[in-house]
């Protein structure tokens, strides 16, 4: 499995939610050690610069994202909040978030790891209360969890990037096609 961190979801937020993938079959973690935690924050563009993390942190990111994907899936299908995933999002979004300063080069954030998942869980509660709520949807891919913002014209968009999942999907029904095809004599 390719250890790139993807940001197509248009929400740091949702990305940060589909750093699990292939949540419905082989389950492959991103956050398998704490750099690679670290690598996502600045990635991502959350912050500039983050002190290192430790296993403690990178249990803590792993159920504040999976306590995000279970409010954002609940959310997209018009169901109930799970009470524990709804605390726990709350609760680390009233901790110390992460705080922007401007220096003579511009903007730079620098932040603990707790701070950045404090940002990431606020973000999240802007997220699941604003109007982009109608926008979520889930990747077309059968393989894929990732849910994303439908900017598109008419709201169209099938997958969560052309790149991640819909060029394979496309691949995958060209080559249907052609092996289905009679044979041309």
């Amino acid at each position: 499995m390719n250890l790139d961190h993807v940001f197509v979801c248009g929400n740091p937020v949702l990305d940060f939610a589909a750093t699990l993938r292939a949540r419905r079959t082989l389950q492959f973690e991103m956050f398998v050690t704490p750099d690679r935690l670290d690598a996502w924050f600045l990635e991502s563009g959350v912050v500039d610069a983050v002190t290192p993390s430790e296993q403690a942190d990178v249990d803590q990111a792993t159920a504040l994202r999976e306590a995000i994907y279970h409010l954002v899936t609940s959310r997209r299908l018009g169901e109930e909040y799970q009470a524990d995933a709804l605390e726990l999002v709350n609760s680390t979004a009233r901790t110390p978030s992460a705080v922007p300063q401007l220096t003579p080069e511009g903007r730079r954030t620098e932040a603990t790891p707790q701070e950045v998942l404090s940002t990431l869980a606020r973000t999240a509660v802007e997220l699941l209360s604003g109007p982009d709520v109608p926008l979520l949807k889930e990747c077309g891919n059968p393989e894929c969890t990732r849910v994303y913002i439908d900017r598109s014209r008419g709201m169209r968009r099938q997958w969560c990037g052309m790149e991640s999942c819909g060029n394979k999907i496309k691949a995958a029904a060209y080559r249907a096609r052609k092996k289905s095809a009679p044979a041309a004599a």
